[in-house]
């Protein structure tokens, strides 16, 4: 049962959390405004377009930082208490250190349980509006496709387009090929193609279809020629931030689709994958991390608990940097990549924990 020392620290912990989240967060939306405002001038937001961003923008920081906010929100709480001698005075009462240790357990618990649930599901929306906005009202418009775009759209169906330019909704030098096993059954050559957004509909101009049947060839000419092709001018370009945007069912069929387009490297959206159950379980490490180290009353107090805590923290952060970039560029398993920190750190906090129960 959780009793009244289970609420106090766990109220304690909670409150915490929340106040450095909203203190971070208002420091992270000030800077952002800062570095953004001039694009705001350029392209006149209305006051409710820059609330609702910023409305976004802050599930985004807490997304990106939870591990830190947790942890640091531990050290803080846990020092304090130590500092004014109150965890000496529960030990005395012949609680054990693992009694101690029973709020800790429930409050980050339940905050890495909230923060998995959001991480799957609500973040990547709130995700979409804040790059929807971006879009529109800080970066520049994409005008143009990435140049020789390959795509494989079905087992049996690849397309090819030089490049496309969006602003005139027009691609050049585009070519489809149906194939079976190694015999190219028919290929259709265009010199321009552009699409129908309402009727989803590819229209080809100048066209040359050739199509094979054994040793018959069959060629036609044709000015244009319509074709429902299976995607769309923004798969022409490749825009990673997409992976912030959808979530993790969205995700997986995603990855399933780029799979089948014959993409080379898929890792950085693994990654993304991974770390949306990585990072609250990283969460849930620190918190322990932060309660046997905060726990000790030292002669520098908070002050010099909060200064190993940032310390903790800027390692663990490029611990998980430094393991991604090697899943990106040197094709490590994305899985072992983003799971690594959280191994190392895993020792750590049972190392501390065997320290401080013995």
């Amino acid at each position: 049962m959780i009793k009244k020392l289970d609420w106090y620290l766990i109220k304690k912990f909670v409150g915490t959390f929340v106040y450095a989240l909203l203190i971070m967060a208002v420091i992270a939306s000030v800077i952002d405004y800062s570095e953004k405002v001039k694009d705001f001038v350029k392209h006149k937001p209305t006051t409710m377009d820059v609330l609702g961003y910023y409305q976004n923008f802050i599930p985004h920081i807490i997304a990106l930082l939870f591990a830190l906010f947790i942890f640091i929100a531990t050290i803080f709480f846990t020092s304090k208490l130590a500092y004014k001698s109150e965890i000496i005075a529960i030990l005395a009462t012949g609680a054990s250190f693992n009694r101690f240790l029973r709020p800790y357990f429930i409050g980050g618990g339940f905050l890495c349980i909230l923060f998995l649930i959001a991480n799957h599901w609500f973040i990547p929306k709130a995700n979409k509006k804040r790059i929807d906005f971006e879009n529109n009202f800080v970066h520049e418009k994409v005008s143009y496709s990435d140049h020789n775009v390959h795509l494989r759209l079905s087992p049996n169906l690849y397309v090819y387009v030089q490049n496309y330019d969006y602003t005139t909704n027009t691609g050049f030098r585009f070519s489809s090929e149906k194939v079976d096993g190694i015999l190219l059954l028919e290929k259709t050559t265009a010199e321009r193609v552009s699409y129908d957004s309402v009727k989803k509909i590819w229209t080809l101009y100048n066209v040359v279809v050739r199509k094979n049947d054994g040793l018959k060839e069959d060629l036609k000419l044709l000015p244009e020629l319509k074709v429902a092709y299976p995607f769309v001018p923004k798969d022409l370009y490749e825009d990673d931030a997409v992976k912030e945007t959808l979530t993790t069912p969205e995700l997986n069929q995603y990855i399933e689709r780029e799979k089948l387009r014959g993409r080379e490297s898929l890792n950085v959206y693994y990654i993304e994958k991974y770390r949306r159950t990585a990072q609250p379980a990283a969460g849930f490490i620190l918190v322990i991390i932060g309660a046997c180290i905060a726990s000790t009353k030292v002669r520098g107090g908070s002050g010099l608990h909060l200064a190993i805590g940032i310390l903790v923290s800027a390692i663990y952060m490029l611990l998980l940097q430094l393991s991604q970039t090697f899943s990106i560029k040197a094709e490590l398993n994305p899985l072992i990549a983003v799971w690594i920190p959280n191994f190392i750190f895993g020792v750590i906090a049972f190392v501390l924990y065997r320290k401080q129960v013995t």
